[in-house]
């Protein structure tokens, strides 16, 4: 999201903005929900990247026709980790202990009904549309494969990040200097949780739909890697890795605890049980560098409202 705040700002280009933090999640998105949208208004947007619960009919309302879409998927074990660290005041898990604790009482206590029940079972497909306590069937579960592949140009996977962004790259035309960016948004270790592999089949039979997506899109994307080339693979992935390097060397001090950060204006938001780290810059920064690296690591919120002032002050 970073990436494409900053490479948007850097062109000037105009970004569809919620009219609130995120596009009314979780309901579905709608039009209406993009702030300055109207469909008596020419207003034309180029990018849309906040947090929404995806409706293909009502994005391309807003969106040009030749919009390039593209989504990433992370593998839905993890996803569940850390959605129970991050979402755990939510009441699909208010009443557990563990993570192992909600996985072993399930039948017991989930319900379909329960207002945050997304956050607990099939969290990606909601997201992506689809219904979170939908059919589980072989059959299902292709057709919904295949709807994602419809909708989107491209699906990522998070696993393999630095494959995704030179796929992304090379789809989209874009340089290095384009698709350069630093992890935000990661947890301490000391809210992390290591599962057993019993808890990990656990979580592959309970979220389904989650599981038979990643799975279907993890061999399509190594699919696509094959077509772009491994020798050529390998040999973008040295080169952004090298260039990422030397970008953290001139901008990065270190990872930071929330409270241990020299700038508060970049602490990031913090959620649940989950300790969401943020970095510190090396001081003594140039204007030029101090700037660019200050952009590098400025969390969503933050960066929405850097983005929404700017364009407040261009109208």
């Amino acid at each position: 999201m970073n990436m494409l705040f900053r490479f948007g700002d850097t062109r000037n280009l105009t970004f569809a903005f919620p009219k609130t933090t995120h596009f009314s999640y979780p309901s579905y998105f709608h039009s209406t929900f993009v702030d300055g949208f109207s469909k008596e208004s020419k207003q034309e947007f180029h990018i849309m990247c906040h947090h929404m619960r995806f409706q293909l009919s009502e994005v391309e309302n807003v969106m040009p026709n030749d919009t390039f879409y593209f989504t990433i998927l992370r593998n839905p074990v993890t996803q569940m980790e850390s959605s129970f660290s991050y979402n755990k005041n939510q009441e699909a898990f208010q009443k557990f202990v563990s993570l192992e604790d909600f996985l072993n009482n399930t039948s017991k206590y989930y319900r379909s009904n329960m207002s945050s029940s997304y956050y607990a079972k099939n969290y990606i497909a909601f997201d992506l549309g689809f219904d979170n306590n939908g059919r589980e069937s072989e059959k299902h579960y292709r057709l919904l494969c295949q709807t994602v592949e419809i909708m989107f140009d491209l699906v990522l996977i998070v696993e393999y990040f630095d494959e995704s962004l030179v796929l992304l790259k090379n789809a989209l035309c874009w340089t290095f200097d384009d698709v350069l960016s630093i992890p935000l948004n990661s947890r301490s270790n000391s809210s992390k949780h290591s599962l057993s592999e019993k808890d990990e089949e656990k979580i592959k039979n309970w979220s389904q739909l989650d599981w038979h997506m990643y799975v279907y899109f993890n061999k399509s994307f190594w699919d696509q890697v094959e077509k772009f080339g491994r020798k050529r693979m390998d040999h973008e992935l040295e080169e952004l890795q090298r260039k990422r390097s030397e970008m953290a060397q001139v901008c990065l001090q270190g990872e930071a605890d929330p409270d241990n950060m020299t700038d508060k204006s970049l602490r990031p938001y913090q959620s649940g049980r989950a300790r969401i780290l943020g970095h510190n810059l090396k001081p003594g920064l140039k204007d030029a560098e101090k700037q660019f690296c200050q952009k590098l690591v400025t969390p969503e919120i933050q960066y929405t409202n850097l983005l929404k002032s700017k364009r407040t002050r261009h109208v």
